[in-house]
């Protein structure tokens, strides 16, 4: 229930993003690109590289904020980033998982790699939810090389946000194009009513022959 809750979350957020990206587009060229796409960049990062974590919303965000260019070089270079994070975390920290639970729970067509395996740590991958976070806890476990690590996380992650961040920009483009194109229908098409007006006649000046 608390995964659903904070996937709800996310694209809750990611809506509200879209909805008054203008908004945030203006405070983004008040603080500068050069201060603001280091930030979204290192957020991506810090968020992809934990543990269960959901980063489609994210990444509909960049490309909702930053258009569907530099949205997809954050969003990729966020994930090379949390490739290394997640990696140098499971080797130092303590256990975050059961490795052999999870692997267990595996589907059969992905048990057909070799575990560690770069075709394992890829097809991994592509399993929503825990996929990722079993691919990088087996990849520290096994000392696999942290550059195969970096580019199996990549291979999988990178198209999948850059389609995202397209998406993203994609849907501000149509709903802000939805809502001028409605704001000018109302406007001339709405009901015109015409009243008329009695005209008040002048009151007739008092003189000495009205009296």
């Amino acid at each position: 229930m608390a995964g659903l809750g904070l996937l709800a979350m996310s694209f809750a957020l990611a809506w509200f993003v879209i909805r008054y990206q203008p908004l945030i587009e203006h405070y983004i060229r008040s603080i500068g690109p050069r201060v603001a796409v280091p930030i979204a960049t290192a957020l991506f990062a810090v968020v992809a590289s934990a543990p269960f974590s959901v980063t489609d919303a994210l990444a509909i965000m960049n490309g909702a904020i930053f258009g569907p260019f530099w949205g997809a070089i954050i969003n990729a270079v966020g994930i090379i980033f949390a490739g290394a994070i997640g990696y140098w975390v499971n080797r130092h920290a303590t256990k975050l998982m059961d490795l052999d639970a999870a692997i267990a729970r595996l589907p059969g067509w992905v048990k057909r790699f070799k575990i560690g395996s770069p075709m394992f740590l890829i097809a991994v991958r592509i399993i929503p939810g825990f996929g990722g976070t079993v691919a990088t806890a087996t990849a520290a476990a096994l000392r696999v090389p942290i550059w195969i690590h970096i580019f199996c996380m990549s291979v999988v992650a990178i198209p999948i946000c850059t389609i995202l961040a397209i998406f993203g920009d994609t849907a501000v483009v149509a709903i802000h194009g939805y809502e001028h194109r409605a704001h000018m229908y109302i406007l001339h098409h709405r009901p015109h009513w015409r009243f008329r007006h009695r005209a008040t006649p002048a009151p007739t000046p008092m003189g000495p022959y009205n009296i």
